[in-house]
């Protein structure tokens, strides 16, 4: 007889997985929850209105490899197809309604409970040009049509992302790299509402590589993410040596983790020989933070061989057993994923592993979102936005530069991998005390009054 509960089982994973890890292809989004540390404005990094009339900042930084777009071409500003270099520029983001006073805007973004959606919308895209060096060697110019022949913004790109730093206590730059299955905008409303949950901090970019907002493209969107590593590998190079940056951070979610960690392990071959101090010295990555990794758990292994956390200074991945998404890639490429808890698909840490990640902790953490508040909404795979625990870990952890301990997560007794305590919120604000004093007073006073 035959089993149909059996035979529709790997279909409904596939609707699923078609289903998406993204957000369809729009130039709008609604604020993500405010992450749990805030508190209602317990915690506020973000400037006050002269303050943040007197930032540079102005929007935010992209840098695309994507084709642009033509007058007879539906989307509005770039396609899904690759382009010849990478192209840099400046969007303008508006948030809340068009009536939104910046200090209207501040205090609602940090409410943890909203009366409506508040949202982020792009409402211009202002392209510089490219960063030459990343024009390909046999790229005859002069066949380029002219609407695409590049202009040369590698100084100014440089100057913006100095005149950022220059107002902003730590000279951090941050880049987000997207998932697959989403147009242009998305990573640069996804950078944004990031951005502006860290006080505006540093400098931030949004990388936005041709993925193709399609629900069939999940093939062709892998073989561009680890194809078109070299372009992020060359902003990572470009920022290092043009700017003033001191630190480099770099958040990879789902499919656009492949592309982060194939340009680090290109990093890792080219200063192989040298010390991992002097590997850090010349790339300045310091905190890599990758959220539902579709990655082959094996294909990570020889990264690491590879000396991949030599060129960098701590590396997070997130894991969890509720993403669906990557249950279905997993059903798909028969390979367990990386951004999967270990036993979620039936196979176990073995004791190698274990030795491994126990060994590499001081470079290296697991996380587990299967504790963490709102870790599987929707799909259960873009935990970073929808859960206001995951969100306030990542941002605190770029903030205030707190090691996993440090944040309030524990250490499994059974793996090497952190989870969420039940008192996580309460253990992160003591942590954010002994770092913060403008916090110390109004927690210190918060307790007092709650006593």
């Amino acid at each position: 007889m035959l089993d149909i509960q059996r035979f529709f089982r790997p279909a409904g994973l596939l609707i699923i997985f078609l289903a998406g890890c993204s957000s369809p292809p729009v130039d709008q989004i609604d604020l993500m929850p405010a992450p749990d540390v805030y508190g209602d404005g317990l915690l506020n990094l973000l400037p006050d209105a002269q303050q943040y009339q007197a930032m540079s900042h102005n929007g935010i930084l992209f840098a695309t490899d994507r084709k642009p777009s033509g007058k007879e071409d539906k989307e509005q500003y770039y396609l899904s197809d690759p382009g010849y270099a990478v192209r840099v520029g400046l969007a303008q983001v508006q948030f809340g309604q068009k009536d939104f006073t910046w200090e209207m805007a501040r205090d609602v973004s940090l409410l943890k409970s909203r009366a409506e959606s508040f949202p982020v919308k792009i409402s211009n895209v202002d392209e510089w040009g490219i960063i030459q060096n990343t024009l390909p060697f046999w790229l005859d110019t002069a066949l380029v049509s002219e609407e695409l022949r590049p202009q040369d913004a590698t100084r100014e790109f440089a100057d913006a992302i100095n005149r950022q730093l220059a107002g902003s206590k730590k000279k951090h730059v941050y880049i987000y790299v997207h998932g697959y299955k989403v147009a242009f905008e998305n990573p640069l409303l996804v950078s944004m509402e990031l951005w502006h949950f860290l006080g505006y901090n540093g400098a931030f970019i949004a990388y936005s590589w041709p993925s193709t907002p399609s629900k069939f493209a999940y093939i062709k969107d892998s073989d561009t993410a680890v194809g078109f590593a070299r372009n992020l590998r060359l902003l990572l190079e470009f920022v290092a040596e043009e700017t003033n940056a001191e630190e480099v951070h770099i958040i990879g979610y789902s499919n656009g983790t492949r592309l982060v960690l194939r340009a680090l392990e290109q990093l890792a071959l080219m200063n192989a020989g040298n010390s991992p101090e002097e590997a850090q010295k010349n790339v300045q990555v310091g905190n890599v933070i990758l959220v539902g990794s579709d990655l082959d758990r094996n294909t990570f292994g020889a990264y690491l061989a590879d000396g991949l956390l030599d060129v960098l200074q701590h590396m997070t991945i997130y894991v969890s057993s509720a993403d669906k998404a990557l249950s279905a890639a997993r059903f798909l490429t028969r390979r367990e994923r990386l951004g999967e808890l270990w036993g979620t698909g039936g196979k176990e840490m073995e004791a190698a592993g274990r030795k491994a990640f126990s060994d590499l902790q001081q470079k290296l953490s697991f996380v587990s979102v299967c504790k963490a508040e709102g870790s599987t909404e929707g799909k259960g795979h873009g935990y970073f936005r929808s859960s206001p625990w995951v969100s306030s870990d990542v941002l605190m952890m770029l903030y205030y530069d707190l090691t996993p301990k440090q944040r309030g997560l524990v250490m499994q007794e059974d793996m090497p991998i952190y989870s969420f305590p039940t008192d996580y919120i309460a253990r992160l604000w003591s942590a954010i005390e002994k770092e913060d004093p403008v916090f110390a007073q109004k927690y210190q006073r918060m307790k007092k009054n709650s006593e």
